[in-house]
């Protein structure tokens, strides 16, 4: 049995709920899943969430989360400048941790966290649920068997246009304790994906801007706008790849848009995520007659979306990618091998990302170290 508690509940919180209580009936080989505790920042929250969820406990303290002798994994779900204390807390008391992305502000507490983890033993990992994807494992075999060649350049963007409003509210996300914006509030997904397929990024030059300097504030007034919600990056990864990253959090009309484009000496992948459920490849190895991009619909046989649905062009959704690394997550505690991003391996996608931000400071490449 693995004992399960929850801090926060959010749209994250509800995902990992919503993986939690599916990924039994999806996969049917995991051990039975025990919703214990979740917490929330008021009892009157946390004792709403908990019945809607289908937690036994709530409360309005996470640390009592955290110490719960019958808690074996914390979920941590709460905002980005929370991570560090509650993950570092759960190792400490001997809980394994699932946290989402990403780590934290501060690239020195992301390092603590990564010592915490490594000291207690404890799997320790993060929630980069679009690696999980049956379109995104595809083509880590189209690139494992070389269909398009040797790849000589990654470019990828991500895009969502809820901060496109220049009349919304200033919020958490528009505060420097969240972070610098988008950079690591989006940029570490497409980072996620990048590592995934091709290793380490060793080189950056990056630059930030703000679309809206100044925010409305709930109650009248306005307050300064302190994160940025644009970045354009040229990176060199480490196997000499070139790579472009763009991220933009107010874009009009894009809604939860990534979209990588891989260029070999043989042809080309290309992925949007607002077309999730199919990706397209040009080989050179076609007919010059017949040479063009081909739609690769994801079916049955693009594992794991198998274990959802029997038929192909139906189609998974954002909940499903979190159960399949809900899934991969419980190899990890069983000892087996799992498609996951770990604490180490995180830390070195936030090096990148605060290599990024060093490097807009400085208008200069920077190294990632």
């Amino acid at each position: 049995m693995i004992g399960v508690g929850l801090i926060g509940t959010g749209f994250m919180g509800k995902c990992h709920a919503l993986a939690w209580n599916s990924v039994g009936t999806v996969f049917g080989d995991v051990p039975e899943i025990k919703l214990v505790h979740l917490g929330e920042a008021n009892d009157e929250l946390a004792n709403k969430k908990g019945r809607e969820f289908g937690f036994a406990k709530a409360s309005g303290d996470w640390r009592a989360v955290v110490n719960d002798p019958e808690v074996d994994i914390v979920s941590v779900t709460s905002p980005n400048q929370f991570h560090p204390e509650m993950a570092i807390e759960a190792l400490k008391a001997g809980k394994h941790v699932w946290c989402e992305k990403p780590m934290a502000p501060a690239l020195v507490e992301s390092r603590a966290m990564t010592d915490e983890a490594r000291k207690s033993g404890k799997v320790a990992v993060l929630g980069y649920n679009y690696i999980q994807s049956p379109a995104f494992r595809h083509i880590r075999q189209l690139l494992d068997e070389k269909i398009i060649g040797d790849v000589n350049l990654v470019r990828i963007e991500m895009d969502e246009d809820f901060m496109a409003d220049p009349e919304a509210l200033f919020f958490w996300k528009h505060e420097a304790a969240s972070g610098y914006g988008a950079l690591d509030d989006f940029a570490v997904h497409p980072l996620s994906l990048v590592s995934k397929l091709f290793g380490r990024v060793s080189r950056v030059m990056c630059d930030m801007a703000k679309p809206y300097a100044d925010r409305a504030v709930a109650g009248g007034g306005r307050r300064d706008v302190e994160t940025y919600d644009i970045a354009s990056v040229l990176m060199r990864l480490e196997n000499g790849i070139a790579g472009t990253l763009l991220v933009n959090r107010s874009a009009w009309g894009r809604k939860g848009r990534i979209a990588i484009q891989i260029f070999g000496s043989k042809g080309s992948i290309v992925f949007d995520q607002e077309r999730f459920n199919e990706l397209q490849l040009y080989v050179t190895s076609d007919r010059p007659t017949e040479q063009g991009f081909r739609t690769i619909l994801i079916a049955p046989q693009h594992k794991p979306y198998d274990r959802f649905i029997p038929a192909p062009g139906h189609g998974l959704g954002f909940n499903d990618l979190k159960t399949i690394e809900c899934r991969e997550l419980i190899s990890r505690l069983e000892g087996k091998p799992a498609h996951i991003v770990d604490f180490d391996e995180g830390l070195e996608i936030e090096r990148t990302v605060h290599a990024m931000a060093r490097s807009f400071e400085l208008s200069s490449w920077v190294e990632v170290r």
